[in-house]
């Protein structure tokens, strides 16, 4: 393979882990998501310009009831969603990192993903899962971005590619047990990742994952979004339907018009 170093070492630090954690690549990009997102929780839940917002993230179950979460959640999801840029900024976050990991010629999930998880609250549960064991397909990759710290439960956990070989090898005998059988399983096995405000998490989305009630006295706030060659297989998650090219070089577009002459 003709990979530079640099590519080299990331391309292995991600296979060996499973994912890699790193400093967000546009900082102007990252500050529009934030300023968007806090500006739309503040119209949302009627705060005032001049309040101290600083923490917010943070802080946001002082200002939100967990009666109120799901209602909230889904107004920021829609709104950002429906922001013409949005999905370029967070494009942006990541980019040469794509590049390395994936390609230059990408499919980006149609929707960004968006997760709120106030403390003690059991309603926003990710149980452990991979997403290719609900029909994603393998060749996605997930772009994570806390707009917190997150760290021990207010953080996600995943199991080492390792560890998940191991499991593989006896997922036979949990067909007919719970998601929470399966994590008592491997708890001791998984790695609760510690992400800082300002990075981003890439990770391998075959991997099982997912999150527990945060124990934190703080509110996590997270998007993730996936993202894929253009050529590589789909799983039941289609082109057009859930992701959409955002990259196409020149010879992919004139080869996908291509029309073969008539000779006879």
């Amino acid at each position: 393979m003709f990979l530079e170093k640099n590519e080299v070492k990331t391309t292995n630090e991600f296979l060996r882990n499973g994912y890699i954690i790193r400093t967000i690549e546009n900082k102007e990009a990252f500050k529009k998501i934030t300023t968007l997102i806090k500006d739309l929780a503040s119209q949302k839940l009627s705060l005032k310009k001049n309040q101290n917002l600083e923490n917010f993230f943070n802080e946001t179950h002082r200002f939100l009831a967990n009666k109120d979460l799901n209602d909230f959640r889904l107004f920021i999801y829609n709104s950002i969603n429906n922001h013409q840029d949005f999905r370029k900024f967070y494009y942006q976050l990541a980019k040469s990192y794509l590049s390395v990991l994936v390609g230059n010629e990408l499919s980006m999930q149609i929707k960004v993903n968006l997760s709120i998880q106030l403390p003690g609250d059991n309603s926003s549960l990710l149980p452990v899962h991979a997403d290719t064991w609900s029909g994603d397909s393998p060749f996605e990759i997930v772009v994570w971005t806390p707009l917190v710290d997150c760290y021990k439960t207010k953080s996600m956990f995943l199991l080492p590619p390792s560890k998940t070989k191991r499991l593989s090898k006896k997922f036979k005998k949990f067909v007919d047990k719970s998601s929470e059988d399966l994590f008592e399983s491997i708890k001791n096995d998984v790695v609760w990742l510690n992400i800082k405000y300002g990075q981003i998490l890439i990770f391998n989305q075959n991997l099982p994952h997912g999150n527990r009630v945060n124990k934190e006295k703080e509110t996590r706030w997270s998007m993730n979004c996936r993202f894929k060659g253009v050529f590589t297989p789909y799983g039941d998650k289609k082109i057009g339907e859930f992701f959409e090219p955002i990259t196409l070089r020149a010879a992919s577009r004139i080869g996908m018009e291509y029309k073969s002459l008539e000779i006879s």
